[in-house]
């Protein structure tokens, strides 16, 4: 029986892509942004908008005039929280609803989407 720990211990995250999240700790803190990627294996995300980094690249197909550009970083999981329906940071539990598991906000028992 050889299992791998990664694919045993597999974490289930909370946030999803499309999720409108707040930032709630680092540079960006109090930000706002879109999913646009979980990153499972590093615990991380990609936000629309957040952790802009700077990268030099030289001329190719896609960018034929090269020179630096802007682009999204990923966030650690741990520093974003969903966002609720006033723009702040919300805490996300899950309940099995007609045999199907759903997001709730646990605060309001609003179920999320």
């Amino acid at each position: 029986m050889n299992t791998n720990t990664k694919d045993r211990f597999k974490a289930k995250f909370k946030l999803k892509s499309g999720d409108e999240v707040v930032v709630i700790s680092g540079d960006y803190k109090g930000k706002q942004g879109k999913i646009r990627e979980v990153i499972g294996e590093k615990n991380r995300v990609l936000v629309d908008g957040i952790n802009m980094v700077s990268r030099h690249t030289k001329p190719n197909a896609k960018y034929p005039q090269g020179g630096i550009i802007k682009k999204e970083a990923p966030i650690h999981i741990s520093n974003v929280a969903l966002a609720g329906k006033d723009g702040k940071a919300v805490k996300v539990g899950r309940k099995v609803e007609d045999g199907k598991i759903v997001r709730i906000n646990k605060k309001s028992g609003d179920i999320i989407k």
